[in-house]
């Protein structure tokens, strides 16, 4: 008899009237949508971080309380790759409109689900740039919420954004025209 690892395992812990032991249970639900709520408060904290910026006036400036050359200025020695700050200062607003506009697009694409992978590696890019220059002092480590959201990218670098999503609707578009 063929051991079935799925059943057996859902059976047990399933339960009396969890649905846990059948296909479309409970358990199952659950675990095709346990990233949505990850994928909502990325989405949806990225879009505020890239409006954010675009609405701060002197946000942009190259120097000055608030703005973003300052803010490189101030941790370009602390950094762990100081040539990346050395890079940003070369354009402050250049780098500020970078990331603002690269923080709105991955929030969109991940909100919507378009090309849900490359948006959250777009996600996971940024947040190891600002953990490797902005947020690199902060001890001990796990204080810098920079790396925190480095690694709440990488389960939707790796699972995508199939539910409720543009990339599940042109998936399925695809397969119905085959």
């Amino acid at each position: 008899m063929a051991h079935n690892y799925r059943t057996e395992s859902y059976g047990r812990i399933g339960g009396v009237g969890t649905g846990g032991d059948r296909p479309g249970g409970l358990r199952e639900l659950a675990a095709r949508h346990a990233l949505l709520p990850l994928r909502l408060f990325l989405g949806v904290t990225f879009v505020y971080a890239g409006i954010d910026k675009l609405t701060t006036s002197g946000f942009f400036a190259s120097s000055g309380a608030g703005s973003v050359g300052e803010m490189m200025r101030g941790v370009r020695d602390s950094a762990a790759i100081p040539a990346l700050v050395d890079l940003a200062l070369k354009s402050p607003s250049g780098f500020g409109y970078a990331i603002a506009l690269g923080e709105l697009a991955v929030g969109l694409g991940t909100l919507v689900g378009l090309f849900g992978r490359v948006a959250a590696l777009g996600g996971a890019v940024i947040s190891l740039s600002l953990w490797l220059t902005v947020s690199w002092q902060a001890t001990p480590y796990y204080y810098g919420n920079d790396l925190v959201y480095l690694m709440a990218w990488l389960p939707l670098v790796l699972a995508g954004t199939s539910m409720f999503s543009l990339d599940a609707v042109l998936a399925d578009r695809r397969r119905r025209m085959r």
